[in-house]
């Protein structure tokens, strides 16, 4: 009886290790595809604080709160599902599927360089008024924009994964789907209402140290919310032409992705400690410019499919 009783404490400190290695597989998995993701989650914190501008202060973070929601209903609900049956039963079609997406992401970041280049006359104040009255039709468009962005981070994570077992996989998507939700939208309610805390300092601060401390980040948010917007135009078109480059790889066209590479490696070998900073950035600034050249493609075709009402 009790060498029976031992052999089921072995057995259970057996089954124990095994979950605590696969439990540390999916944190190293998740890891791992969380780094590929990085682009799109700095685009989708740089995107969302847009969908609270015109309403009271009291209903910016109810209004995150909702679209944060709905993020994660389309990560958990939707998607991950969809990208389990995708892995299961048509694995070919995630690389296609991934280029399409890039795709996406190169002609929104096109569409911002031209909006930038090219600034559309301001609207009438009455109009925007109007636009912003209706928070559930800013909810609603906040949460479809999140589906794509959502998506690709699911198929970049989906494509990362090399663990075999469905459940790891599950699992894996389904911690990168809630890190990565409650990062952005944790991010967002910061930004949203640094503006605010700017205002109670500068107003209630009783040195005159603290006031200036809160009149700096008033001052600061409209530059950091422009800022947060550029480096978010620049993600999209790297992380849209990174994924045409893999792709290209995937179907055994990787010349151009590995010249790219090439010519990366041998510009920053010579610079010693700086030398994976300017691989990366060459590699980087190369992916941008392909994702550049996508979306002005893209726009083209689009404008020729559906033109602009």
């Amino acid at each position: 009886m009790a060498s029976g009783f031992l052999a089921l404490l072995d057995d259970i400190a057996t089954i124990t290790k095994v979950a605590a290695g696969s439990l540390d597989d999916v944190a190293a998995q998740a890891l791992k595809a969380g780094k590929k993701t990085a682009g799109i989650v700095i685009d989708d914190a740089a995107v969302t604080p847009r969908y609270v501008v015109g309403f009271a202060a009291e209903r910016e973070l109810p209004i995150i709160a909702k679209i944060a929601w709905g993020s994660l209903k389309n990560k958990t609900l939707y998607l991950l599902p969809g990208a389990l049956a995708l892995s299961a039963l048509a694995p070919w079609a995630i690389t296609p599927l991934l280029m399409a997406g890039g795709a996406f992401l190169c002609f929104e970041g096109y569409e911002k360089v031209h909006g930038m280049l090219h600034p559309a006359p301001a609207a009438a104040s009455g109009a925007m008024a109007i636009a912003h009255v209706d928070e559930a039709a800013k909810v609603a468009s906040a949460i479809r924009t999140d589906f794509i962005l959502s998506a690709e981070i699911m198929a970049l994570t989906l494509a990362a994964v090399t663990t075999p077992t469905l459940l790891s996989k599950a699992l894996v998507l389904g911690v990168v789907g809630v890190l990565v939700t409650v990062a952005v939208y944790g991010v967002v309610a910061l930004i949203v209402k640094a503006d605010d805390a700017g205002i109670h300092l500068a107003q209630a601060g009783r040195h005159a140290v603290v006031r200036s401390l809160g009149v700096g980040i008033v001052r600061a948010m409209p530059v950091l919310l422009k800022a947060l917007g550029f480096v978010g135009m620049l993600a999209m078109l790297w992380v849209g032409g990174g994924i045409f480059l893999h792709g290209l790889e995937e179907y055994g066209l990787g010349a151009v992705p590995h010249a790219i590479h090439a010519f990366a490696s041998a510009a920053g070998a010579p610079l010693g400690a700086a030398a994976g900073v300017v691989t990366w950035l060459i590699d980087a600034t190369a992916a941008g410019v392909l994702g550049l050249a996508i979306g002005w493609v893209v726009a083209r075709v689009v404008a020729l499919v559906a033109p602009a009402r």
